[in-house]
């Protein structure tokens, strides 16, 4: 991961503002297989256990008449800074970017245990998603496959509010 220390000094990240923040570094995961290929032959990879567990959870919201879509899964390293600098080609401020973002190297979707869910595969994802019968159903029923909502409000890593965002634990809550 020194090609992290890099990367985030290239983007104006300073240490002490991962520290302040209490991030944890995320590695890339060993093995990865695609979980879901979706609109124009996109593939939605995930760590084996993450892609049974998502697999098993939809198959229950769709049979409790929930659409469950993924949005997004496993992220690279490499696309973290691109999302990033693409952010800022926008004229948007490291700072406003990084709300929203993590910076490369401490993003969930590195693991390949985090999702992106929506209620279509083109979902926004907007705080909204809090208002849908699919939000609802994940609350109650998430936990059971393994995943936790990763940023609540208020959240201890200064994220702002994502209820679209889950991430697979093997360990039960």
């Amino acid at each position: 991961m020194a090609h992290v220390g890099a990367t985030l000094q290239e983007l104006g990240i300073a240490p002490h503002w991962i520290e302040a923040r209490k991030l944890v570094a995320h590695r890339e995961p060993p093995s990865l297989v695609v979980a879901h290929t979706g609109l124009a032959g996109r593939e939605f990879l995930l760590t084996p256990q993450a892609a049974a567990a998502w697999l098993s959870m939809q198959r229950q919201a769709r049979a409790d008449q929930i659409t469950l879509a993924l949005v997004s899964a496993f992220r690279s390293v490499a696309r973290q800074r691109e999302i990033i600098l693409e952010k800022l080609d926008q004229g948007l401020s490291i700072d406003t970017v990084l709300e929203s973002v993590a910076p490369p190297g401490f993003s969930e979707h590195h693991t390949g245990r985090a999702i992106d869910i929506g209620t279509s595969e083109d979902s926004a994802l907007e705080e909204v998603f809090e208002t849908t019968p699919a939000f609802q159903w994940l609350t109650r029923c998430a936990a059971g496959f393994g995943f936790r909502m990763s940023f609540p409000r208020d959240n201890p890593s200064g994220f702002v509010f994502e209820p679209w965002h889950w991430c697979y634990h093997e360990d039960p809550v």
